[in-house]
């Protein structure tokens, strides 16, 4: 048994932060059945066509979930979620600004409707507030909170390189979700989950944010280098090889200059004294290193920092990521049915011990649309007459994968 087995959610999802969320549920159990546009689906399933055809995001967000595909123009689609949302456990929605609101899903009406719901809605900068009817992407948000001034170096900014402010929000909304299952356990009620992606990206930077508030002035655009820790950062070697070097502590730094920099006068060094010391000179401190690094190759520098405790990485590609040997030590991957084959994907994190995850296959849009609709008691004609007129759709035999 896994701890979400008997929980059912229902969602209006589209992109990333809330896919994010509901995949995470799937993992652990809960039936997830995603609300889908008829034809497209999902606009995040059209970001590229990497994977045997399907999209790289889609393919690592939606497995283990059922695609039901409506038309929530029409009343008879939303007379459908509804009737979904009676048998629900949790209802989860990041579409547009005010679009849940238009089609009769508001926050209100379903906590007053179903006080035992768990009601999640994820947008950019909150459902209330000067923001609330602004579009928000993950760049976007990114730059609201001040997370491009902190990336890159001084002479250009960078975003950082995966959808982060959407990780974020999925990340919280996943645990806010799980939080108010225990809740609702113990009273018997459910709860509203109102999270932004501003917020969620906002608690992401506390540490630069109390810096920049009680220093006067923000952490300077370092690279790949800490802003405030150091040395902390990419390193070459002799033979052009990168090495991460990470000190964290006076004791590491200690160990650091005896035993690879062979230098101990540099520990009573007042320019090296202490962190906010060694970050005040870091050209001086990057420069001696440099210098030292010069002198060996990259394994002679690991070996060096092994022998000395300090912790030390290489700049993978993902590539290399994808042979990385603690993947494989710990039986990481797993294989995932998608509509157009078998793929590769990473079992995910935090599944109790013992237990495996739900991992099934990836849907194509309105693959399920059948099968729900007659666990609502429709009829063979029913569904029939729903899809002559659109409201419903199913994929064609060619794009249909397995079921879960």
């Amino acid at each position: 048994m896994l701890p979400l087995d008997g929980i059912t959610v229902v969602s209006l999802e589209q992109a990333v932060a809330g896919p994010f969320a509901t995949r995470q549920l799937a993992d652990l159990g809960a039936r997830v059945i995603k609300i889908e546009r008829t034809g497209a689906g999902d606009f995040a399933r059209g970001y590229d066509r990497t994977v045997l055809g399907e999209s790289s995001y889609f393919v690592w967000l939606n497995r283990s979930k059922e695609s039901v595909a409506l038309d929530l123009k029409d009343a008879r689609g939303r007379q459908i979620v509804s009737r979904l949302v009676a048998g629900s456990d949790v209802f989860l929605q990041n579409l547009a600004p005010g679009a849940c609101k238009r089609l009769g899903f508001d926050n209100s009406s379903l906590a007053h409707d179903h006080p035992s719901l768990i009601v999640c809605s994820l947008s950019g900068y909150g459902s209330d507030g000067p923001w609330a009817d602004r579009k928000a992407y993950d760049l976007l948000v990114q730059s609201e909170v001040g997370l491009l001034s902190l990336t890159g170096t001084e002479q250009s900014v960078a975003k950082v390189g995966v959808s982060i402010a959407d990780i974020a929000a999925g990340m919280y909304a996943f645990s806010a979700i799980l939080a108010s299952l225990y809740q609702r356990a113990v009273t018997g009620r459910g709860s509203l989950i109102d999270l932004s992606m501003f917020e969620a990206l906002s608690e992401w930077i506390g540490a630069q944010m109390y810096y920049t508030m009680y220093s006067g002035a923000q952490p300077q655009r370092t690279g790949a280098d800490h802003a405030t820790i150091a040395p902390y950062g990419p390193f070459v070697t002799s033979d052009g090889k990168t090495v991460v070097i990470a000190i964290q502590n006076d004791r590491e730094w200690e160990s650091f200059c005896k035993n690879v920099l062979t230098d101990e006068q540099l520990v009573t060094d007042e320019r090296f004294a202490d962190n906010p010391a060694r970050s005040h000179n870091r050209e001086a401190l990057r420069k001696l290193i440099e210098d030292r690094l010069r002198a060996l190759s990259g394994s002679e520098v690991e070996d060096l920092l092994a022998d000395a405790g300090i912790a030390t990485a290489e700049v993978n590609l993902v590539e290399q990521f994808l042979r990385h040997p603690v993947l494989s030590g710990r039986n990481r991957w797993r294989k995932v049915e998608t509509p157009r084959g078998v793929v590769t994907a990473l079992v995910p994190p935090g599944i109790p011990v013992g237990a495996e995850p739900v991992m099934g296959p990836v849907p194509a849009v309105g693959q399920h649309t059948e099968a729900v609709l007659a666990e609502l008691g429709l009829s063979d004609q029913d569904i029939g007459a729903l899809k002559a007129d659109g409201v419903v759709s199913v994929p064609s035999a060619r794009s249909a994968g397995g079921g879960r």
